[in-house]
């Protein structure tokens, strides 16, 4: 996900996000004496627990681009999409599978056909029930190509009979692969067999809309708290597409009310990390983000923390705009002519680590070894200044040049703007005749510009929409709704269609051409990998239940809730 995509780019894992969690009281119980026939000796009554607030106070690095579920690409839209609305099922602790709208769903034995049996007692905000045909209905104008959605057909595509036929107008929307029996049961027909379908069910693209308010609302659908309509545990309140602050309160219609304890969040969009530390100093927030700069003052607090992630963050080369970065050696060299381990230790300074392939540690393993598809493949993009200017200096005499100009895009953010510059400095010193200027905008329209392929070399990130190697591989096929670059390699695309298809069902097989196109994609420079993200926080240790995805929404608060007082 671009954070995602969260293409799946990715909103900075370095920006700002400050969570306060609080929740309710737990039940007060008593000690059964027994009947001895006598008196028993009268104790003093227990102390009611003190009421906790379930108020949540954070900050939020950036505005929310997008609340519509067909639209939303990046980690913002998805984090508040997961908090407000259900799918078939919703993520729980260790990437475990709960019961969302589905309750069960079984699978036919070739594969292709899941029957989804939903529960009857959901409804949206307004009072009209979750059905079968809000599923439809969203799959459907997912894939529709009126209506432009990026993360329709890459997520659905190859995976939902018929989607991609739907996405580029060979098939009607009504053909896609997805029925409604009756009111409460779904039926999805598979294209062919995908082991990680289930997994899918829990992202956003999948969640359903109901189609008469979403028509009712036209253009305006989703670009405010009041053309908006909820089905999860909390309802975004007082939002616009351009808003800097925001609330979410609970849901109280939420089918699984009860198990919520929150009963409102408040958001403020702050972009300056010192801001946020600021707020926890003063007891205004429970988490707070720890930028690179402010990590050694913090590091020995009792609060501190550090959480890996599965993020990755790299440099994505436009090989469409610039004749430079369409040559191999000079891609081959920009990837090798920065210092990975200086700009963990020194610029981001926050537990991340770096980053020398294109699936990160400790995300998938092999199906019979058990051994991590990083170790497997090894580092595969090194930090080589010697290897780096040979190879720069090859390309330029390739291209018949001696000097190459570069756009660097990249975010606003302060962290950001260091980053920035540290990367583009390391280029410029290490590779003569290089020049490069610095382009920084705000996250969304960073989002735009990638779109639209205009940059020359952009630092991006993405997160995982799904436990499998495809979340990264599939990114960089060609003319794939991600791929934003330009970037074609016949072989690399027949190994993920392979993984994709015919080995589908042969789990140790697939594992392998994954391998392999990984090695393609070294080979080809396609991308800098630079670093796998990890946050460096001061959370209270109030705080409990929060869940930290490795998918889609970065947290899940359905079960948090604040240690009583």
């Amino acid at each position: 996900m671009k954070f995602s995509k969260i293409a799946l780019l990715l909103a900075l894992g370095l920006l700002l996000s400050i969570f306060m969690v609080a929740c309710s009281d737990k039940e007060e119980g008593g000690t059964d004496t027994g009947d001895t026939g006598e008196e028993p000796a009268e104790e003093p009554a227990e102390e009611p627990a003190e009421e906790v607030e379930q108020v949540l106070n954070f900050l939020n690095g950036d505005t929310i681009p997008s609340m519509d579920a067909s639209l939303a690409t990046d980690e913002y839209a998805f984090q508040f999409l997961g908090t407000t609305a259900e799918g078939l099922y919703r993520l729980g602790e260790d990437t475990k599978l709960m019961p969302g709208i589905a309750t069960d769903h079984k699978v036919s034995e070739d594969a292709l056909t899941w029957t989804f049996d939903l529960r009857e007692d959901a409804v949206w905000s307004n009072g009209d029930p979750v059905t079968a045909h809000d599923f439809v209905y969203a799959w459907q104008r997912a894939v529709d190509p009126d209506v432009g959605s990026e993360y329709g057909p890459y997520m659905m595509g190859g995976v939902i009979k018929n989607a991609t036929a739907v996405n580029t107008g060979d098939a009607k929307p009504e053909e896609l692969g997805v029925k409604a029996d009756g009111d409460y049961k779904l039926v999805v027909t598979l294209e062919k067999p995908t082991p990680y379908f289930e997994s899918l069910t829990a992202f956003g693209t999948f969640l359903p809309l109901n189609k008469k308010f979403v028509e009712a609302q036209g253009d305006k659908y989703a670009t405010s708290s009041e053309t908006l309509l909820a089905n999860g545990p909390f309802i975004i309140k007082d939002w616009k597409s351009t808003s800097t602050s925001w609330n979410l309160v609970k849901n109280p219609d939420y089918w699984d009310a009860d198990t919520v304890q929150l009963e409102k969040m408040t958001y403020d969009v702050v972009k300056d990390p010192q801001v946020g530390v600021d707020l926890y100093e003063k007891g205004k927030a429970d988490r707070a983000g720890i930028s690179s700069d402010l990590v050694d003052k913090y590091s020995s607090h009792d609060d501190f923390i550090i959480t890996p992630e599965t993020t990755l963050f790299y440099l994505k080369f436009n090989q469409t705009k610039s004749d430079a970065l369409a040559n191999v050696n000079i891609r081959k060299a920009l990837s090798k002519s920065i210092n990975k381990q200086a700009l963990v230790d020194e610029v981001i300074n926050n537990g991340s680590i770096v980053s020398n392939g294109y699936v990160p540690q400790k995300f998938v393993s092999h199906p019979e070894t058990g051994e991590d598809f990083r170790d497997i493949n090894g580092d595969l993009v090194t930090f080589d200044v010697e290897e780096a200017k040979k190879l720069w200096k090859k390309g330029l005499e390739e291209i018949g040049k001696e000097e190459v100009s570069l756009e660097f895009l990249g975010g606003d953010g302060e962290t950001t703007k260091i980053m920035n510059e540290y990367l583009a400095n390391q280029m410029q010193t290490n590779l003569d005749g290089l020049k490069i200027t610095l382009k920084q905008v705000p996250f969304e329209q960073r989002l735009e510009l990638d779109t639209n392929m205009n940059y020359d070399i952009q630092f991006a990130g993405w997160g995982p929409d799904y436990i499998d190697p495809n979340t990264w591989l599939n990114l960089w096929v060609t003319d794939g709704g991600n791929n934003h670059m330009g970037f074609s390699n016949a072989k690399y695309d027949e190994l993920i269609a392979k993984a994709g298809n015919e080995l589908a069902l042969d789990p140790v097989k697939r594992f392998e051409a994954f391998l392999e196109a990984e090695k393609i994609l070294a080979e080809e420079a396609a991308v800098a990998p630079l670093y796998q993200a990890a946050r460096a926080q001061l959370i209270s240790p109030k705080i409990e239940g929060v869940i930290n995805n490795p998918m889609g929404a970065t947290y899940e608060y359905k079960w948090a809730s604040v240690k009583s007082k």
